[in-house]
């Protein structure tokens, strides 16, 4: 499933990308005056092939799964509330739910490793562990689990995109994953940890230093290698972190926009693109994350954010956030008239 996904992945249509851009440029306004808007527009009328794009239908997925590692001092907060915060989606309670609400999006949560069983109807049951191992001692899983929970997550995506969904967003939920996070994307880039590793959710300066010292030794233990997705992530990632992957992935794949939300989602959307190049091309960043390492995974990924809101909280509410202002973008090609229709001449 993983190849043929990636096989699916297509640059978008140079022809499409052309004629949309001549569209934006002809719009009643200076050419550029609508700054991102215009960008925006010209990458949704590509994706979608059509001059008039839409982002009405819109849904975010959150894959939440736990970790291992979190042992070893690495998070304020107890395991226990990955479990309960899965939970809380259903009933309409977490930072996500609240700005996916105002968006007019529906949320689909996932159990991809949640260590507890979920008690609630509604959360997609896609459990693979309950966790990952700590990847203080050891590999996080299996090649063969990480492949596995990559393709949960384009199992989930292609169906929900079979559902109508037009634009999508993808987010996470899992206590300590800026640990594996900041594993990752050292191992991406080739940085030190402390270049990468934050705070998390508040974590004070020592622990901050010794989280650190945790990611270091994750990577020197279990010497993930950087030209190997798969090795990287069943070495130092998570199940929710692949399963992210897999998302951007299927999105790419079956030829609709998807939001890239804050530090962990871009770590995700960087082992996408490292899979498939042609991946980033359906990709939207949403914000500027506060999370040490979001800025670089950013930069990497070679996207711009739109907004700077100062979150750092994960679950896709920054991308949440995004789905107005694309559907604007839309609405901007599509209810403006062009020069040539108001009988003047381009500005």
């Amino acid at each position: 499933m993983l190849e043929k996904t990636i096989q699916k992945i297509a640059p978008l249509d140079a022809l499409w990308l052309s004629k949309a851009r001549q569209r934006v440029d002809n719009l009643i306004k200076p050419v550029g005056s609508m700054g991102k808007l215009e960008d925006y527009y010209v990458q949704l009328s590509a994706i979608q092939k059509t001059l008039s794009p839409r982002a009405d239908k819109r849904a975010v997925v959150v894959f939440s799964g736990d970790h291992g590692v979190i042992v070893e001092d690495v998070a304020v907060c107890p395991q226990t509330v990955t479990l309960q915060q899965t939970e809380n989606f259903v009933r309409g309670y977490t930072g996500v739910c609240a700005v996916a609400k105002q968006a007019g999006a529906k949320l689909f949560p996932v159990d991809v490793a949640v260590n507890g069983k979920v008690s609630v109807a509604g959360v997609i049951d896609r459990k693979l562990a309950y966790g990952s191992d700590n990847i203080f001692k050891g590999p996080a899983m299996s090649r063969q689990q990480a492949v596995k929970a990559i393709e949960v997550g384009i199992e989930i995506v292609t169906d929900v995109v079979g559902q109508g969904y037009n634009i999508l967003a993808t987010g996470e939920m899992g206590i300590c994953n800026t640990t594996p996070s900041a594993a990752i994307l050292a191992v991406l880039t080739g940085l030190d940890a402390a270049g990468v590793t934050g705070m998390g959710a508040n974590l004070d300066d020592a622990r901050v230093r010794h989280k650190i010292e945790v990611v270091r030794t994750a990577i020197t233990l279990n010497k993930p290698d950087k030209t190997d997705v798969i090795d990287i992530i069943s070495k130092v990632g998570g199940y929710e972190i692949a399963a992210m992957t897999g998302a951007f992935l299927a999105a790419a794949a079956s030829g609709v926009a998807i939001v890239v939300d804050g530090f962990i989602a871009t770590v995700a959307a960087l082992l996408a693109v490292e899979l498939a190049p042609a991946t980033k091309h359906y990709l939207i960043a949403s914000h500027k994350s506060r999370e040490k390492g979001a800025a670089i995974a950013t930069a990497e990924l070679g996207l711009e954010p739109a907004l700077d809101m100062e979150m750092r909280l994960g679950e896709g509410s920054g991308a949440a956030l995004m789905f107005n202002i694309v559907d604007a973008a839309c609405y901007m090609g599509k209810e403006m008239i062009t020069f040539d229709e108001a009988g003047i001449g381009v500005v």
